[in-house]
């Protein structure tokens, strides 16, 4: 297990802080520097304005689930520092043992590896996850989908090293196979079982463990009666309260081109979970042909359309993660057509003509501040 608090210091005045390559803007507005992570880790600023007069925050940050967390705790009042690094220390490791596919010891590890079609017993938190990316698989025309992992690595995207090659079709099709939630996985939350219809196949939490991990982490910090923080774990976000001059946290989306510093716009957020995924960061070309690591599961390819990037606001970050994806895949056309029947908040990036055009959802845009 990867969990390391690696810093720790107090916020007094305005500056600019970098964990992971993002970069958190620690001044007044909507600043213009942007995380710069890897894969599908994303395109948000979390512009913490501090005032030097108010009372000051407390950053947290670490290493967790193969990636980076960072909090940060406006005004902690009379909550120690050790009392809010034990709790997220605590909370992580429950977390990383139970969903991080980086870890082969953890719950979903030993999952993937038990080659049987009878129930398995899991912990209640991980059917709840699984039910959960079930539920946005359907809602998703079932492009959101757990079981890609072999379409992952077969594309050379994932953890087990394989070179980037645009694989044959045949390949493709036998990969497939072992690829679909709805046809391949039951979940029977009431007994906490999980049940594979094909021995091998899979379960990959990337798009949804970070979101769910933040969600225990908020908990976790509402229960020691802090009312003002902002939490982020590889690319996904939680807000809650305000920040440390008193008003909404504002995160600003990043231009979706490799190497890009601006952000094209901001959204007032509080109380919500924050998700952005992009097909800007990890990707390949072949015989002059791009091609993004987001696998469409219809055929087992990277996407095609003109959509570069989803951002979506949830009530938890767990379900913004899932839908981030699930969007991404979907593109804008159908995703705006969803997230008006399900009333998800989502901005989409589209690449047209040589040029951004940002096109939001009606539940959006109450969130949407003109930016960057």
């Amino acid at each position: 297990m990867s969990l390391v608090v690696s810093a720790v210091r107090r916020v007094t005045s305005g500056r600019i802080f970098t964990t992971q390559g993002m970069v958190f803007s620690m001044l007044p507005g909507v600043g213009k520097k942007i995380r710069r992570c890897v894969g599908s880790c994303l395109a948000l600023i979390a512009v913490v304005a501090c005032d030097p007069a108010m009372p000051p925050s407390l950053e947290l940050t670490g290493a967790t689930m193969g990636t980076t967390y960072s909090v940060v705790v406006a005004d902690p009042g009379e909550v120690s520092q050790q009392d809010i690094e034990a709790v997220l220390v605590k909370t992580l490791a429950t977390v990383n043992a139970q969903m991080s596919n980086w870890d082969s010891e953890s719950e979903v590890s030993q999952f993937n590896n038990n080659e049987t079609t009878a129930p398995i017993a899991v912990s209640a938190e991980l059917a709840e996850v699984i039910t959960a990316a079930r539920l946005v698989h359907l809602k998703s025309d079932r492009l959101f989908d757990i079981t890609l992992s072999p379409l992952i690595e077969l594309w050379g995207f994932g953890s087990d090293g394989n070179d980037n090659l645009v694989p044959t079709d045949e390949l493709i099709n036998a990969a497939l196979q072992q690829v679909g939630h709805e046809r391949l996985l039951q979940a029977s939350p009431l007994q906490s079982t999980i049940t594979k219809r094909h021995p091998k196949v899979s379960v990959n939490l990337a798009a949804i463990a970070k979101g769910y991990g933040i969600d225990q982490l908020a908990s976790a910090l509402d229960a020691l009666k802090l009312e003002n923080y902002m939490i982020e774990i590889g690319g996904d976000l939680y807000t809650r309260g305000r920040n440390a001059n008193g008003t909404e946290w504002m995160i600003g989306i990043e231009k979706p081109e490799s190497g890009s510093p601006d952000a094209v716009g901001g959204l007032a957020v509080t109380d919500k979970g924050v998700a952005t995924s992009g097909d800007y960061r990890n990707a390949f070309q072949e015989n002059g042909k791009r091609y993004s690591h987001i696998i469409d599961p219809r055929n087992g390819k990277p996407i095609e359309h003109h959509t570069a990037s989803a951002t979506v606001i949830g009530e938890s970050a767990m379900m913004a993660d899932a839908w981030a994806t699930a969007m991404l895949v979907l593109g804008s056309a159908r995703g705006l057509e969803i997230a008006d029947e399900e009333r998800i908040a989502v901005q989409f990036i589209d690449r047209k003509a040589g040029k951004f055009v940002v096109l939001e959802s009606a539940a959006l845009k109450i969130y949407a501040r003109g930016g960057g």
